[in-house]
């Protein structure tokens, strides 16, 4: 525990940002003839995962020590806005590279500055001394990864650099966490039993999934934790809020879907992921994290009995047969294959190189 306090007072301190910087992303990955061989620290869940390849690798894992990278995150213009971030190239997105002439584009929306009872004002507020790397009252200030660096008064994205700084759509400065309800089931034909995919013989999952208003982009239901609230509450509030219009029934209503719904998430379930996410608002100073958890109803019974309705941030709310081909918003491509491979599903007619613990 002394280590541990140690730690988090370095972590704001600027002569020990580099040592700190180093001492929690140190990792253990290392490739054997081309596959990925993954030392995990004691689960978190039953989940295994495999490796997973995107464009950009930097110094850092989640909770599952599978390696994060920016991709979307690097992404202009910036979301809402005509702000084109500066470019990072690939070999300069990790921190530990010098870049003396990096000129980051500052932005924060209106929408934040306007000061939103979710957002935190601007960090030279002289009213504001937020507690980094800690619970600050009942706002959430640790991050799922583990330390990161405060630099000049302000959090320094673990993952990287993203061409931004500020904090762009993002109500919190440094981690602003979320929980993705992942609610699933088999596809069935008219007869109710299970359909296979004609090529791998594995059977097809669906799973609950949301127009985004905001980006047009299909989603995983989920939305951010309130201050206080537990991730068990959020989750099963966010899907009621967009997946089942809950804002929009009575009290009768939603108390019928209140007691329809606690079958399905009172039964087992999984954290499919906890950790960054690779988000188009993330910026320097901001950025998301979140907690994916799969709701999986093995007869479909339960869900068959729940009118979706889109609501709140959702346009479209639908079931969709689950595959690589899937184009979803943020990291909910990776969450939804860690969930096919728990699930002993369909995922991909190639099943492409093999990775392994």
């Amino acid at each position: 525990m002394l280590l541990l306090a140690g730690a988090l007072r370095a972590a704001t301190v600027p002569g020990f940002a580099r040592a700190v910087a180093v001492f929690s992303f140190t990792v253990a990955l290392s490739t054997q003839s081309g596959r990925c061989v993954l030392q995990r620290r004691p689960p978190l869940s039953n989940l295994s995962s495999n490796c997973w390849s995107c464009l950009h690798p930097v110094n850092m894992f989640n909770s599952y020590n599978v390696k994060l990278y920016h991709s979307k995150a690097l992404t202009s213009p910036y979301p809402g806005s005509h702000v084109e971030r500066s470019q990072v190239p690939e070999d300069k997105v990790g921190w530990l590279t010098e870049w003396k002439d990096y000129n980051p584009v500052e932005y924060t929306a209106m929408s934040v500055l306007a000061g939103p009872s979710w957002a935190d004002p601007q960090i030279n507020n002289k009213d504001f001394s937020p507690k980094f790397n800690e619970r600050d009252g009942e706002v959430e200030r640790m991050s799922l990864n583990g330390l990161y660096v405060v630099e000049n008064g302000r959090p320094r994205n673990p993952v990287g650099r993203t061409g931004l700084t500020g904090r762009g759509l993002l109500g919190r400065w440094g981690p602003n966490h979320a929980a993705d309800p992942v609610v699933t089931r088999w596809k069935r034909d008219g007869s109710g039993n299970k359909v296979a995919h004609p090529v791998t013989g594995k059977n097809i999952l669906q799973f609950i999934a949301i127009k985004r208003r905001d980006c047009g982009e299909w989603a995983i239901p989920g939305g951010m934790v309130d201050p206080g609230e537990k991730i068990s509450a959020t989750l099963k509030r966010e899907f009621e809020e967009e997946a089942l219009n809950s804002l929009q029934k009575s009290p009768e209503e939603k108390a019928e879907l209140e007691k329809q719904l606690h079958k399905l998430f009172s039964q087992e379930h999984f954290v499919v992921y906890r950790g960054y996410v690779d988000d188009p608002r993330n910026t320097d100073n901001a950025w998301m994290e979140t907690e994916a958890v799969n709701y999986h109803d093995e007869t479909g019974e339960t869900m068959d009995n729940l009118p979706l309705e889109a609501g709140d941030d959702a346009g479209i709310v639908k079931w969709i047969d689950i595959s690589e081909k899937l184009k979803l918003y943020a990291s909910h491509s990776y969450f939804i294959k860690l969930v096919t491979e728990k699930r002993g599903a369909h995922w991909s007619e190639d099943p492409g190189p093999e990775c392994c613990e």
